[in-house]
C-alpha cells in the first residue's frame, strides 16, 4: 500500500458526515482524523503534524469562515477546504476570496472530494509563505534599486495594464505583486493567486477557469476557477514561465480578450480583474527556444518591474533582518528575542544566493534552534557553517559530488523532519521548499 500522501484535519460537528469524510480519505490513501469542533481543531493543529484542514461552512460556536481566520492567523501554510450545502454557495466562494484553497458540496461525491484534497495537497504554497509577514517585508530597504521598484509600483498602481515581475527566486516578486494590489483603486476586491509552476496542465486549467458539471470524472458540480473568484480584484499568476504551451494558448486569449469558458461549457464569461505574473526565468530565451509564445509574452510584459537580487543591496540586509526576526520572533511567542549588533554585521556580509526568501528562513532557523534572549555572533556563525555528521553508513570511497550531494539533502531532511517532530509543513518551512517538493524529495530517497 503506498505512503499517505499528507496528513488531513477533518473538522465536522456532525458526527455521521465527519466519520464518513475521514474514511474515505483514508480508503483513497490519504491519512485523516476527525474532529468535532473548530476548538478541537486549533488544538490538534497545535500539537500534531496536520497537512490540510477539511472543515464544515456551518457549525455552533465557531464555524468555518472563523475557523479559517483563525487558521490563516496562527498556521498560514495549512490550507483549508470548505465542506458546505448547495444552498450556501456564494459563502462558499467568499470563503475561497478569504483564503480557503477550495470547497466541496455536499452530498459531496467521492471522487470530487478526493480529487479536491489531493490537489490542494500536491499544489502547495510556496516556502516564501510560511511565515505571517506583512506584505510590505520584502519591500524594505532604503537602497536605491528598492526606492525604484516602489516608485515603479505607485506608478503601475495607477491603471489596469498588466504588470510582469522579475527577478531571481526569493526576491520577493508575489510580495511585489500584493503590493501593487494594495496600493491600486482594486484594493477592496480579492487578490487571487495561482501558482502556475506547482499544477499539472489539466489542473491549472480547471484551477484557473474552473468547470461545469460532469466535465471530467469527479466534477460533480460546477466550481469558479480563480479568474472568476478574482473579479474585482487582481489575480497573480506565479512562475508564468512554467506554463506549457497548451495552456499558454488559453492564457492568450484571456488578456487579450478579457474573456473566458469555464471547462465543459460553452458560455463566454467576462474577466473583471487586473493582471499581474512573476517568473525567475528568462522570458527572452525562451521565446527564441520555442518554449514560450511571443504574443504571449508581450501581453505580459506591459510593464516589467525587476525585482533586485539581495547582493546588489548589502546595505537592506540589517532592516530586512531585524523586521523578519521581530515578526518571526513575535508569531513564536518569543516576542523579545533580538539581534545582537555583532550577528546583524556578519549577516550583511554574507553574499544570501536565495536573496530574500534565505534570509528569512535563516532568521526563523536561528530562532527555532535558540534559547536565549537574544541572536549573538556565534549563533550566525553556527548555522551558517553546519555541517550534518558523517554516519557510519557514509561510503567512505566515494567521493563524487553527486554522491555527497544526495548524502547531505538526506542529512537535510532527516534533521528538519526530527526538529520538526514529524511535522512536515513544518519541515518544508525551515528547509525554505514548498511540501510538494519535501514530498517529492522524501520520495527520491525512499522516506515516504
Amino acid at each position: 500500500m503506498p505512503a499517505p500522501i499528507g496528513s488531513v484535519l477533518v473538522v465536522d460537528d456532525d458526527a455521521a458526515v465527519g466519520t464518513v469524510v475521514a474514511g474515505l480519505l483514508q480508503q483513497g490513501g490519504i491519512e485523516s482524523s476527525w474532529v468535532r469542533s473548530a476548538a478541537e481543531a486549533l488544538e490538534q493543529l497545535s500539537s500534531g503534524a496536520v497537512d490540510a484542514v477539511v472543515a464544515d461552512l456551518r457549525m455552533p460556536d465557531m464555524d468555518g469562515m472563523q475557523l479559517l481566520q483563525e487558521v490563516a492567523a496562527r498556521h498560514p501554510d495549512v490550507p483549508v477546504i470548505m465542506i458546505t450545502a448547495h444552498g450556501t454557495v456564494p459563502l462558499a466562494v467568499e470563503a475561497m476570496r478569504a483564503g480557503a484553497a477550495d470547497f466541496v458540496l455536499k452530498p459531496f461525491d467521492r471522487q470530487e472530494l478526493l480529487y479536491t484534497v489531493r490537489k490542494v495537497l500536491t499544489a502547495a504554497p510556496p516556502a516564501e509563505k510560511s511565515a505571517p509577514l506583512p506584505v510590505a517585508g520584502a519591500l524594505l530597504g532604503e537602497s536605491e534599486p528598492m526606492r525604484e521598484v516602489a516608485r515603479t509600483l505607485d506608478r503601475a498602481a495607477r491603471g489596469d495594464a498588466t504588470v510582469l515581475l522579475r527577478g531571481e527566486s526569493g526576491t520577493g516578486k508575489e510580495l511585489a505583486a500584493r503590493a501593487l494590489h494594495a496600493r491600486s483603486a482594486r484594493n477592496g476586491g480579492p487578490f487571487v493567486k495561482v501558482q502556475c509552476a506547482a499544477l499539472p496542465d489539466t489542473l491549472l486549467e480547471s484551477e484557473l477557469f474552473g468547470y461545469e458539471k460532469g466535465a471530467f470524472t469527479g466534477a460533480a458540480s460546477r466550481k469558479p476557477g480563480r479568474v472568476e473568484l478574482a473579479r474585482g480584484g487582481t489575480l497573480f499568476l506565479d512562475e508564468i514561465g512554467d506554463v506549457a504551451p497548451a495552456v499558454q494558448v488559453k492564457l492568450l486569449r484571456l488578456l487579450q480578450d478579457r474573456a473566458y469558458e469555464r471547462l465543459g461549457g460553452t458560455e463566454t464569461v467576462d474577466a473583471d480583474v487586473r493582471f499581474a505574473a512573476a517568473t525567475h526565468r528568462n522570458l527572452e530565451e525562451m521565446v527564441k527556444a520555442g518554449q514560450f509564445r511571443e504574443d504571449l509574452f508581450y501581453r505580459l510584459d506591459v510593464v516589467p518591474i525587476w525585482l533586485p537580487p539581495l547582493r546588489s543591496r548589502p546595505g537592506d540586509v540589517e532592516l530586512l533582518a531585524r523586521h523578519f526576526c521581530k515578526a518571526i520572533a513575535a508569531a513564536a511567542g518569543r516576542p523579545g528575542v533580538a539581534l545582537e549588533a555583532a550577528a546583524v554585521k556578519r549577516l550583511s556580509e554574507h553574499p544570501w544566493p536565495g536573496n530574500v526568501r534565505q534570509l528569512q528562513n535563516f532568521v526563523e532557523r536561528l530562532i527555532v534552534l535558540s534559547d536565549g534572549p537574544s541572536l549573538s555572533l556565534a549563533d550566525v556563525e553556527r548555522e551558517l557553517f553546519r555541517k550534518s555528521p558523517a554516519g557510519p553508513s557514509a561510503p567512505a570511497a566515494d567521493l563524487s559530488l553527486e554522491s555527497r550531494r544526495l548524502s547531505a539533502e538526506r542529512d537535510a531532511l532527516q534533521e528538519a523532519l526530527a526538529r520538526a517532530r514529524g511535522n512536515r509543513s513544518l519541515a518544508a518551512r525551515l528547509l525554505g521548499i514548498s511540501r510538494r517538493t519535501l514530498y517529492t524529495k522524501l520520495a527520491e530517497h525512499g522516506m515516504d
